[in-house]
């Protein structure tokens, strides 16, 4: 008796039912050759084979098919409900042929090898995809761990270099010297209106201070500070800037009838020479997003320890880094489990990319979920470059039961020392708005709190050893550690 091409499938999926020893031998032959095998075409084999695979079709309900319908008779069962399944790759035909055999107990033999190597064929293929899937998963974990390194790098092996901004080529240096070139930064800078009129009120209401002393200031820009400090009384202003703004600087002095006071040079403070052996005062406009991003303060302390006078003022003098709890789960779907359904798409993985990026905005007052913490006092006057890096271990006071899904990085900027009329301004959530606004860490996954509880943490700031000009921020919360990269 020849065996079709069904009998051969049912043999692959069914050997048990096949077999002499189960009983059904018989009937399995004749729904093989009488009832299942009702002059199916390759396509009918196929949507057979994905049926079976799809709905893990039992041998005995295989049975019934053999009066009604074939279960499999829709075209949605072309579809490979396995990739690669090798029963798709069997020719039908020249199977049948290659089995035409008779059921004696030698071709059953024949036959049972024949399934028993398809069988093995096929469960060597499971163990393959197996194998193919754990290696897929060891690759990703790969590239997150390597991705860690580029963004720790280097920062387990001590504190930075001294001076690593003054060491920056020309050539290095160059991108961010040209960020500042456009005129409209300057107009955003001058716009804001908290840290434009900090800086004026600062030394107009304190000029005693500024009366007939020599002044540096570093990173002139468009002149703003030095054109307030002439007019507060100083004697002579020294304004430094690399960027191409000092042309224009030069220009808005001469109009201003400002340049027997004011002298522009152009270049880099720690490359250029000054006019004087010392200075009295130096102000700079030197704040970055978390007030240390861009790493002017750096310049600012090489100004200090080569010009300033023994007794001489740096101002602003005094800043504070500030951290506090967040709760916005709005905010965090929108930015982050957005990724696990991408119009039914998963792009969890983009998550890697989306979460080490801090987001620089302004954030609602209300969101704030703790009392803030000081985590970092500068004083501008006796710092040094390598206490700009730091670990600090911080609690946060939870003021909401709810769920923190970031935390807000802040500063405030105090003008203090031998002032008679103090002035500060702050770039909290809850104070007027500045171009620094807030720096946001979202966290990957959000962290029930309650009311009166503190949430411990750790953060530390490092330079980027291929960018000392951007920061590298980590921050353990509750144990759930995470490295951001400020650039």
């Amino acid at each position: 008796m020849r065996r079709s091409g069904v009998q051969v499938y049912l043999y692959l999926f069914f050997p048990n039912l096949c077999s002499e020893k189960s009983g059904k031998t018989s009937e399995f032959l004749f729904l093989a050759d009488h009832g299942v095998d009702r002059g199916l075409d390759d396509y009918g084999y196929i949507k057979m084979i994905n049926y079976i695979r799809n709905t893990k079709f039992s041998a005995e309900s295989l049975l019934l098919t053999s009066n009604g319908p074939l279960p499999w008779d829709s075209d949605e069962y072309l579809k490979p409900a396995l990739a690669d399944d090798p029963l798709l790759q069997i020719d039908v035909e020249e199977l049948s042929e290659v089995t035409a055999v008779t059921l004696s107990p030698a071709a059953d033999d024949q036959v049972s090898l024949l399934l028993q190597r398809a069988t093995q064929a096929e469960d060597r293929a499971q163990r393959a995809e197996e194998a193919l899937a754990r290696a897929m998963d060891d690759l990703h974990k790969l590239k997150l761990l390597a991705q860690g390194l580029v963004l720790n790098t280097d920062t387990s092996r001590g504190p930075s270099r001294s001076g690593a901004i003054a060491e920056l080529r020309e050539d290095e240096d160059e991108a961010y010297f040209s960020s500042y070139g456009h005129y409209s930064i300057h107009e955003e800078m001058l716009k804001d209106k908290v840290r434009t009129e900090s800086y004026r009120d600062f030394m107009y209401r304190n000029m005693d201070i500024f009366k007939g002393k020599v002044v540096l200031d570093v990173g002139c820009g468009t002149g703003i500070l030095s054109m307030f400090a002439a007019k507060a009384g100083a004697r002579k202003v020294i304004a430094v800037d690399q960027s191409e703004i000092i042309y224009q600087a030069m220009d808005i002095v001469r109009s201003n009838k400002l340049e027997d006071t004011i002298t522009l040079i152009k270049g880099r403070i720690e490359e250029i020479g000054l006019p004087v052996e010392k200075v009295d005062i130096i102000i700079s406009e030197w704040m970055g997003y978390f007030l240390l991003f861009e790493s002017m303060l750096d310049s600012v302390l090489y100004a200090r320890d080569r010009y300033l006078a023994e007794d001489g003022l740096v101002y602003p003098d005094r800043c504070n880094i500030s951290l506090a709890a967040v709760g916005d789960t709005q905010k965090h779907s929108d930015r982050i489990a957005f990724w696990d359904a991408v119009y039914d798409f998963k792009m969890t993985c983009m998550k890697k990319a989306v979460i080490p990026e801090p987001v620089v905005e302004m954030l609602k007052p209300e969101t704030v979920i703790s009392e803030p913490v000081v985590i970092r006092t500068i004083d501008c006057g006796s710092v040094t470059v390598s206490e700009l890096e730091f670990t600090e271990d911080f609690s946060l006071k939870i003021t909401a039961s709810t769920f923190c899904t970031a935390i807000v990085g802040y500063f405030d900027i105090f003008f203090d020392k031998s002032c008679g009329n103090k002035v500060m301004f702050s770039t909290a959530p809850d104070c007027t708005k500045t171009h620094w606004k807030q720096t946001v860490f979202l966290l990957e996954s959000p962290i029930p709190v309650k009311t009166g509880e503190e949430l411990p943490g750790q953060i530390t700031v490092h330079k980027n050893r291929k960018d000392p000009r951007a920061l590298l921020i980590t921050l353990d919360i509750a144990g759930r550690k995470q490295t951001y990269s400020l650039q």
